[in-house]
């Protein structure tokens, strides 16, 4: 699932919109001869093709909504049939001929293309062996030594060590494809597979030794990033545009780091505060710190340890943004905030909250006041609109866009805006992963709200006059100005209605304001431009900041580019 968080700014003609939304120890090299079975079992599989990624930027962002996957591929094993006492290779019979198999279709696919059963549990043994070898490690057997990649580690029975099965590089009359003694431990191509005792691997010595590795998961479950600290910066700092935008925040390390499930914080920040300035009134905005000492050590900590040093540096360390996790999770007694997944509205929704700052948006409905929000979540109707994009046929995508959802929305609920807000944060609708109204949903680079004002002056549809009166029902009429909010004068609402099949609509009067009006109506229209665009996919959240006035000028970050499994290696963040 794929959602986006929209925010708007304003202007006064043009108003922009937002988004919202060690090193390894040698291995001993006891020359031992390699376990091989009596009879192997031929038993090819297809290799699986990869799908290949194109070089492109959005493809860029997929990859990083992606859910980790491991770096080392899985391997496996059923329960290991009894092996006799380990004697000198022996070489197995002539190999029967090969029958076709169907691939197994409930085994997970390792990063060889073939399908693995789980290696069984065998840390202790490895611990006593002091031994860093693990599935997918490349190593050598043998010498002159023969080379592969163990695909499975595991116990056989009267083997009193742990076994490794090893993928060859190239074909060994005497190894199988992956069978021992006719047990399946993985699969691999025939005459590829080798058995033998893990402690008589070694690394490849065709690739330098790697360095010592950092315990990751003690460094990232630790808030002491020591090398990967953050200024302080008091003053004020304005947002970058242009290519001053780029040369700061592109790159490694650059942005806001994530740590601990914090990347819906962590791309809601950037979108918002990166670039533009239509939140910066945030951080000046009046909190009696004897009201609430809780809101001014916030607000501080945002203006001097997040929003200027990303400004100025271009960096923010995971140790600030958990600082403003814990404050919230002291205000709000929600413990999840400082380690579990949050959605952007919430996060944003508890900030405003905790700064005490007067909401955004005010929105009327047609018989009620004025109701106050700081997030506006778009509800389409139980139906796609039939405009500006038309259902297509089966098979191809359902797409909308911002704008058509917007005009909807507010149409099918009855809504205004009383004012014209500064910033415009959005909600894309989320119908989770079974049912989705939309295949896509377009972000329009500019909103036009004029129509969506309460108590303004508005233009007829059909010949530009002042409009008088609106109507739903006309709206998803693709006959009359298709892709436009239905608003007529009073002839033109007269004639529209004469068809016989709008005869049954029952158009609105449109609150105007006060005095007399008529002509054609010549005004600015009210314009928001899109600044940024938060996004979800398998609970991962990125985003896109416009940081300049080019159709490119776009960047993406994700503040844990590098994860790789279930640990993001070094925190790093990337743009």
């Amino acid at each position: 699932m794929c959602h986006v968080f929209c925010c708007t700014e304003s202007r006064s003609e043009r108003s922009p919109l937002a988004v919202t939304s060690p090193k390894l120890p040698p291995l001993p090299v006891p020359n031992k001869p390699a376990l091989q079975p009596p009879s192997p079992s031929n038993d090819p599989s297809q290799a699986l093709n990869r799908p290949l990624i194109q070089p492109s930027m959005l493809l860029t962002a997929r990859k990083a909504l992606q859910p980790p996957s491991s770096s080392a591929p899985k391997a496996a094993l059923k329960p290991p049939s009894p092996l006799t006492t380990p004697k000198p290779a022996l070489q197995p019979p002539a190999v029967p001929p090969i029958k076709p198999q169907a691939p197994p279709t409930d085994q997970s696919r390792s990063s060889n293309g073939f399908h693995n059963l789980p290696s069984p549990p065998i840390a202790e043994q490895r611990a006593e062996l002091g031994t860093w070898l693990e599935v997918g490690s490349m190593v050598e057997v043998n010498d002159p030594p023969l080379f592969g990649v163990i695909r499975w580690i595991g116990q056989i029975n009267n083997i009193p060590e742990p076994v490794a099965g090893i993928e060859l590089d190239q074909e060994l009359s005497a190894a199988t494809d992956g069978s021992y003694l006719g047990e399946r431990h993985f699969h691999c191509p025939a005459h590829k597979g080798l058995f033998v005792r893990l402690r008589n691997c070694r690394r490849d010595s065709r690739f330098p030794e790697p360095e010592l590795p950092i315990n990751q998961v003690d460094r990232c479950n630790s808030i002491a990033f020591a090398n990967w600290s953050s200024k302080r910066v008091e003053e004020h700092t304005p947002p970058l545009c242009g290519p001053d935008a780029r040369l700061t925040y592109e790159g490694f390390k650059k942005g806001i780091q994530g740590h601990l499930n914090s990347c819906y914080l962590d791309a809601s920040l950037f979108s918002v505060f990166s670039c533009c300035s239509s939140f910066d009134w945030l951080l000046f905005w009046p909190v009696g710190a004897q009201n609430n000492p809780i809101s001014q050590s916030a607000q501080d900590l945002l203006r001097c340890e997040i929003v200027n040093p990303l400004r100025r540096y271009g960096y923010v360390c995971a140790s600030k943004t958990m600082a403003l996790r814990k404050l919230l999770k002291e205000e709000t007694a929600d413990s999840g905030f400082t380690n579990e997944e949050k959605d952007p509205e919430e996060f944003l929704n508890q900030l405003f909250l905790l700064l005490q700052v007067e909401p955004l948006l005010k929105i009327r409905s047609v018989s009620q006041k004025a109701q106050e929000c700081f997030i506006y979540q778009l509800f389409p109707p139980a139906s796609p609109p039939l405009s500006p994009l038309v259902s297509p046929a089966a098979g191809l995508l359902r797409v909308s866009s911002v704008q058509a959802l917007l005009e909807s929305s507010f149409m099918h609920s009855g809504l205004k805006l009383t004012e014209a807000p500064s910033c415009l944060p959005l909600l894309m609708p989320r119908f989770g992963k079974e049912f989705k109204m939309f295949d896509a949903i377009l972000p329009s680079l500019s909103l036009d709200i004029t129509d969506l004002l309460d108590e303004t002056l508005r233009q007829c549809s059909i010949c530009q006059s002042v409009a008088q009166w609106e109507c739903l029902q006309c709206y998803e009429d693709v006959d009359i100005t298709p892709g436009q909010l239905k608003q007529y004068c009073n002839t033109c609402n007269t004639q529209v209605h004469t068809h016989k099949k709008r005869q049954t609509h029952r158009p609105v009067e449109v609150r105007g304001p006060l005095g007399c009006w008529e002509g054609p109506v010549h005004g600015a229209r009210q314009l928001m431009d899109l600044f940024a665009v938060t996004c979800i996919e398998t609970s991962h959240y990125v985003s896109f900041v416009k940081h300049g006035p080019q159709p490119t000028d776009w960047l993406f970050f994700d503040s844990m580019a590098d994860r790789e499994g279930n640990v993001s290696l070094d925190n790093s963040d990337y743009i």
